[in-house]
């Protein structure tokens, strides 16, 4: 961690937040009744397959910086945790190659599409794809000032975890979606061990806990890893994809 990453209140040094538009999408296929840990599944690896597809053909299109689909891996048992166990997200440099990635991914019927922008940034969390990814719902009673909640409590992450990156996705339409923002990060290591570290230490529910509570807010985690590799036999980019595009 970088010496000037956390002030000594726990409120981090943001960077300039991008000016990218992103477009996060996520289908709830076959999550897990009970355990945490989602298992594999045939009926959900074709429908990874499909967004796999989809993504590799949106990023030849005009527009597009980069689109990824991601296979959850980790749902915790919250209540009104969102349930989805295949997401994407697609990253556009304009409005308008925003507003055709959307109608383009409302075609694989997503149970939910959040149109959004960068409203806090810390790192680059797209340095790689090779690692495992958080997207942190947050719900909360009082929209216009959860953003303070934030502030407050998203240094903690890089001071007690070792996180060094950070995108928080805003949506373009707050009434339109059920919270606040999803933040967006690459996390240091598995997708298991990375929760297990946040769950045990005790600053995370006497700190980060009741700062949320204080705001009537709830983060909800969902960690998912991308799905980059095409299985044996398949090509980068199927055909009904690309001519969702056209």
């Amino acid at each position: 961690m970088k010496p000037d990453m956390v002030r000594h209140d726990d409120r981090p040094v943001f960077g300039e937040p991008s000016t990218d538009l992103f477009l996060y999408a996520g289908w709830c296929v076959d999550p897990p009744r009970r355990l945490p840990f989602v298992r594999r599944s045939a009926k959900r690896q074709r429908m990874v397959e499909r967004c796999r597809e989809f993504a590799a053909a949106a990023e030849g299109r005009e527009g597009v910086v980069t689109a990824t689909a991601y296979e959850t891996e980790l749902i915790p048992p919250l209540p009104d945790i969102p349930r989805y166990d295949v997401l994407m997200l697609i990253r556009t440099r304009t409005l308008d190659a925003l507003h055709r990635a959307e109608a383009s991914v409302r075609g694989l019927a997503p149970d939910f599409v959040m149109p959004a922008r960068n409203s806090r940034r810390i790192g680059d969390t797209d340095r790689t794809r090779r690692a495992s990814f958080l997207f942190n719902h947050f719900a909360a009673q009082r929209p216009a000032v959860a953003i303070e909640a934030f502030d407050q409590v998203a240094g903690w992450f890089p001071d007690k975890l070792g996180v060094d990156n950070t995108t928080l996705l805003q949506p373009v339409d707050e009434a339109a979606v059920p919270y606040a923002f999803v933040n967006y990060v690459r996390v240091p290591g598995s997708a298991r061990g990375f929760m297990l570290d946040m769950l045990t230490r005790p600053s995370f529910h006497t700190h980060v806990r009741r700062i949320l509570r204080t705001y009537d807010m709830s983060a909800l985690p969902l960690l998912a890893k991308p799905a980059i590799t095409a299985p044996p036999g398949r090509s980068p980019a199927a055909h009904d994809s690309r001519s969702a595009w056209e």
